[in-house]
């Protein structure tokens, strides 16, 4: 259990709303943005709809409380109570909701008076990997009235918000990842298993949760579809897939079948991502649907040229300039220290936090 949450401490409280804290590039982000904020100028906690899980040891400030509702499947008006209960116990000065599956808590914060409520658009939700569900957007224009700020990943969601729910402009504020450019970054590894690549093989990678719209089967099928039809070369090539979830079995299955086993490694999920980007010659993300993804931030900042799919933040990243994958990989290096760097993404949310608290005439402490 952490610490419970200190009601006399002056700093403002920021309250992060998770459906689930679990493995995942947005739950990193959310962690990554709790550790490094200024400890002497914001507390934090996170609220989780459902449950929290062993990833909330990655949270290093002793003073952060995670807190889980239980929400049950479907609409669970129970749920709102909880929230609103708790938001009460609390007070926090800002409450700031992720993605669909948490738009509603901010009818519990609207109830509640949480001076400054914020939601920010992530990604796609599996039910709508390309935002034309009208179901969705009429629950963003519903909510909006009681939403303060926007946050949009990337500009394709700020799109979307403008031209789907209608969310006014003024109300929308576009902020990228950011990666940890000093923990990832080019150099050595010894991350591969002994005896899976020599001089000369081509490790191609993938990192990420092993389900629905990151689809690591297609690149499965890809891989194998490259061997086959490049027989010469298919003993050089080598396919890395970090991760878990339910496609792990499938896609082993599927490399097993093609007499792929040995040039293939799926480890499930892992906690050294950086040494593993090191070890890759290139990275690649099949995924169906993304906001902004933070592993081709990763990648790009471990110097690696990175294929991805033409979705949703990904060609805002991914610059093609059709050169060597070599002079690909610095260029990709050199465009995160230039516009996706932590520190940016850091002074971006916290001037969003400080500006909306000082117009509501709330002065961080």
């Amino acid at each position: 259990m952490r610490p419970a949450a200190d009601r006399r401490d002056p700093r403002p409280l920021i309250v992060h709303v998770l459906y689930r804290l679990q493995v995942g590039g947005l739950e990193n982000g959310v962690i990554n943005l709790v550790n490094r904020m200024p400890a002497e100028r914001f507390r934090h906690a996170i609220v989780c709809l459902t449950e929290s899980t062993d990833f909330q040891t990655r949270i290093e400030r002793p003073d952060v409380t995670v807190h889980a509702i239980h929400k049950r499947p479907g609409q669970d008006f129970a749920s709102w109570v909880r929230l609103y209960r708790l938001f009460r116990e609390l007070r926090p000065t800002v409450v700031h909701s992720r993605n669909i599956g948490c738009l509603e808590v901010q009818i519990p914060a609207w109830w509640a008076r949480v001076p400054v409520r914020i939601h920010g658009e992530h990604g796609w939700d599996i039910n709508d990997p390309d935002g034309s569900n009208r179901r969705y957007r009429w629950l963003r224009r519903l909510h909006a009235p009681l939403v303060h700020r926007f946050i949009a990943l990337s500009r394709e969601l700020e799109q979307y918000l403008l031209t789907g729910p209608g969310i006014a402009a003024k109300k929308i504020r576009r902020i990228y990842n950011g990666v940890d450019d000093t923990r990832f970054r080019p150099g050595p590894s010894d991350a591969l298993p002994d005896g899976f690549a020599s001089a000369g093989d081509v490790v191609f990678g993938t990192v990420g949760r092993m389900h629905g719209v990151k689809d690591q089967m297609n690149l499965c099928r890809a891989f194998v579809a490259l061997c086959r039809q490049h027989p010469s070369l298919a003993s050089r090539m080598r396919l890395l897939l970090v991760g878990d979830g339910p496609l792990r079995a499938p896609c082993q299955a599927l490399l097993d079948e093609a007499g792929l086993t040995d040039r293939t490694w799926l480890p499930g999920a892992r906690g050294d991502v950086a040494d593993i980007m090191r070890a890759l010659d290139v990275f690649v993300l099949p995924s169906q649907a993304e906001g902004i993804s933070n592993t081709i931030l990763e990648a790009m900042a471990s110097g690696l040229p990175v294929i991805a799919t033409r979705v949703g933040g990904n060609p805002e990243l991914v610059a093609d300039d059709g050169e060597l994958r070599r002079t690909q990989g610095d260029a990709a290096e050199q465009r995160i220290v230039e516009h996706f760097s932590m520190q940016r993404m850091l002074s971006a949310y916290d001037k969003v936090y400080q500006q909306l608290m000082e117009r509501r005439g709330l002065v961080p402490g």
